[in-house]
């Protein structure tokens, strides 16, 4: 997800007795496109056998507390998170993405995301017996980590903060400086041995996709995703081949800052920036420019009675073979983000919304993603 170890970018349980979960309802608006089937609910992630929600959560901000929360983390910001995940889940969102990195001691933070997860998962199971979770999870290329049994070290060390025996989506957090090709014999061995369902890799350029494509497949085992930064101010996957590549090879493309770390929801002016780190990110020079853009989406969002997360959200999921995953930090959140499903944008309000952001430069993504 970011600019560094600590905020670095971006696993499932599916149980046994599966809940069916409806589609969201919107109401009738002139252009709109309302979803209504049960065909709508969930998708494939690339060639695997794994469906997940056509929209995840993030949760990059669980226990964090370098990048996210003020450099703080309390019991209110826990509760909030849990409330997060039970209104994601009361609202049919199941997919919730994780990394052993998020909170961890190696980015200074409070307690590890995965292990909060973990604990959310168990909570819900005990009063909702059978209900079905999609949890992502993701290995960090540190350099010091060599060869394939560092993947599934790393991984069983990730299910043991979790709490599980084995997760739907493992990815490789960001490509290693050496020893690529040991980590993907790392993803096909978990495969192998039941530790997880699907394997995926993020900040991938368009070559190292190709590539990871290529030696997952001589094993017999499809490249599910590819996690990268992707927004409707962030559109580098358009342009460096990695949407066309995932497109063309089948490889779903999972979208994380898809609001722009909060840049896109309008809660933030030239006179507000965020704080923290990101308000070197966003600063008020850029988003005094983002602003006709911003009031071009609240427009848009009135027509449909959606706000203006809920229409750039929408704007991701229309790219087709997309699945955004915003960060929640509480119940409100996960609830709007929650409206962003079962309508669609129309083909002139999505070429309108592209062409109006064309005009303003993106900030930066993910620095490996360019290696």
């Amino acid at each position: 997800m970011a600019m560094n170890v600590s905020s670095a970018c971006f696993s499932a349980l599916s149980y046994n007795k599966p809940n069916r979960i409806r589609a969201v309802a919107s109401e009738e608006s002139a252009g709109a496109v309302t979803l209504k089937t049960d065909k709508e609910d969930k998708v494939k992630l690339g060639g695997s056998e794994l469906k997940v929600t056509r929209l995840g959560i993030g949760a990059w901000s669980w226990g964090d507390n370098s990048y996210w929360n003020n450099f703080q983390w309390d019991e209110q910001k826990l509760k909030a998170a849990k409330a997060a995940f039970n209104a994601s889940m009361d609202r049919g969102v199941t997919f919730f993405d994780t990394a052993e990195v998020y909170g961890s001691p190696l980015a200074l933070g409070a307690i590890t995301s995965e292990t909060l997860l973990g604990r959310f998962i168990k909570e819900r199971e005990r009063k909702n017996p059978g209900e079905e979770v999609a949890v992502a999870t993701k290995f960090a290329a540190l350099p010091w980590r060599l060869g394939r049994q560092s993947v599934l070290s790393a991984l069983k060390d990730s299910l043991n903060r979790l709490g599980l025996s084995s997760v739907d989506l493992y990815q490789l957090h960001w490509p290693g400086i050496w020893g690529n090709e040991g980590y993907i014999d790392g993803l096909s061995d978990a495969v192998e041995q039941g530790l997880v369902k699907a394997v995926g890799v993020s900040n991938y350029n368009e070559g190292r996709l190709r590539d990871a494509y290529e030696r997952l497949k001589k094993r017999g085992i499809p490249l599910a995703s590819n996690q990268v930064n992707y927004s409707l101010i962030y559109r580098a996957p358009e342009q460096n081949g990695v949407k066309a590549a995932c497109d063309e090879l089948g490889i779903t493309l999972i979208a994380y800052s898809p609001i722009a770390q909060g840049a896109l929801t309008g809660k933030y002016t030239p006179e507000k920036p965020p704080s923290g780190p990101r308000g070197r990110i966003y600063t008020p020079e850029f988003l005094t420019k983002l602003q006709p853009l911003l009031n071009r989406i609240k427009e848009i969002g009135g027509n449909y009675g959606k706000t203006q997360t809920q229409v750039v959200l929408n704007w991701l999921i229309a790219q087709e073979n997309v699945v955004p995953i915003p960060g929640a930090k509480n119940a409100e959140q996960a609830e709007e983000f929650a409206g962003a499903l079962g309508w669609r944008l129309s083909n002139e309000e999505l070429e309108e919304l592209r062409s109006l952001a064309s005009e303003i430069s993106p900030v930066i993504g993910f620095p490996v993603e360019n290696l």
